[in-house]
């Protein structure tokens, strides 16, 4: 046996040289390991990953109770024609930057128009909704397409725009339309900005569209610029001793619904140095209270915010009668963001008021330390009249 060695190691090493000569050109060099870009500080919602010569953007909880996360690969043209991937590893490849855009939600639209690429929107279902000036100006001129309903989104007009990507927006992810697109071929990437927990959180989501568009850096100043002044607001706000008692919402049917204390509504009424009679309620969604609990608590609150849908203080006496037995009534200091609307009707608070919390804030501020902020013009909301 000891005779074969220098025989049997003679072959061993044949055999290996002609393994690495029948494996060239089959292997493959692995992609890079995905290094997180590390500028997301407020949402959790998303992430961006740097995976060399593409990124791959994370989404997770587009809607409450998710049981699964997203991930899309932003890749160029000149890279994807070179670069193969497994099927199924990522649920959409986006070639960047977009050109032509569809979005589902108005709370999409101010990060459009904040990166300056508002022209690249060639679809919205519910166009009446739109306050935007530049972006209604675009509708006007044909430049924009009516696509129905987001719950059933006009598929045939929407294919034959062909847009680069669908951002889809859902609350359980059962949207049969946006179903439909993907299996077209149009990649449909889903935002979540809505379920993030705090106001800046909210407005951090202009970073999505940043990665979209190669706009990174722009999307990181405009974010560092809302969060400067919204931090600038609160600091003035911590200032003042006395906190103004304040209530909020209004009866639908025979229930009152309101913020509860942990949501970003009563974030914000926090960060306004007020007191908000129901900041210490937890959980989810909206409290659903009598109208006796809360004439009871609430009776003598000194400002009523953001009374449901009502414009004008006849319209609220009118559903209830009762409603002139709180103080805020009595003395006018009732306020809302739904007389603030675009030329077609739409509430420019429910477009722009998730991206610009710190206009929002101001507000609450202006209304409730008049003393503070003496030059300042409330944005969205104003009294009822």
């Amino acid at each position: 046996m000891l005779q074969n060695k220098p025989f049997l190691l003679l072959l061993f090493s044949l055999l290996l040289l002609l393994n690495c000569k029948e494996d060239k050109g089959l292997s493959r060099q692995l992609p890079p390991m995905e290094v997180a870009q590390d500028t997301i500080t407020y949402a959790k919602g998303f992430n961006i990953y740097n995976s060399g010569n593409f990124k791959v953007i994370t989404v997770n909880n587009p809607w409450p109770n998710t049981d699964k996360d997203y991930k899309y690969v932003l890749i160029s043209a000149e890279e994807l024609a070179k670069t193969s991937f497994m099927k199924g590893e990522y649920d959409g490849i986006i070639v960047t930057p977009i050109q032509k855009i569809v979005t589902t939600s108005t709370t999409h639209l101010p990060a459009l128009e904040l990166l300056g690429v508002e022209n690249t929107l060639v679809g919205f279902p519910g166009t009446d909704y739109i306050s935007s000036e530049s972006i209604r100006k675009n509708i006007d001129q044909g430049q924009v397409r009516e696509l129905g309903k987001n719950e059933g989104l006009n598929t045939e007009v929407l294919l034959e725009l062909k847009p680069d990507v669908v951002v889809g927006f859902g609350i359980d992810g059962n949207n049969k339309s946006l179903n439909t697109i993907q299996k077209s071929g149009i990649p449909v990437i889903f935002n979540g900005d809505w379920v993030e927990k705090s106001p800046l959180a909210k407005a951090e989501w202009i970073k999505f569209f940043g990665v979209l568009y190669n706009k990174e850096k722009a999307a990181d100043s405009i974010f560092k610029t809302i969060e400067t002044s919204y931090n600038k607001a609160k600091a003035l706000a911590k200032q003042v001793t006395k906190q103004p008692t304040v209530l909020s919402g209004a009866m639908h049917k025979d229930v009152w619904y309101l913020p509860n204390g942990t949501s970003t509504e009563a974030q914000l009424l926090k960060d306004a140095n007020v007191n908000y009679l129901y900041a210490d309620t937890t959980g989810e969604g909206s409290l659903a209270l009598s109208f006796e609990s809360v004439f009871e608590k609430a009776k003598t609150a000194d400002i009523w915010l953001s009374p449901s849908y009502y414009t004008t203080m006849e319209a609220l006496k009118e559903a209830n009668q009762h409603y002139t037995q709180f103080d805020a009534f009595k003395n006018n200091n009732i306020y809302t963001f739904s007389n603030t609307t675009g030329q077609t009707g739409g509430v420019l608070y429910y477009e722009l008021g998730l991206a610009r919390p710190d206009l929002v804030l101001k507000d609450i501020i202006k209304i409730c330390h008049p003393e503070l902020l003496t030059d300042y013009q409330t944005y969205f909301f104003k009294p009822l009249q």
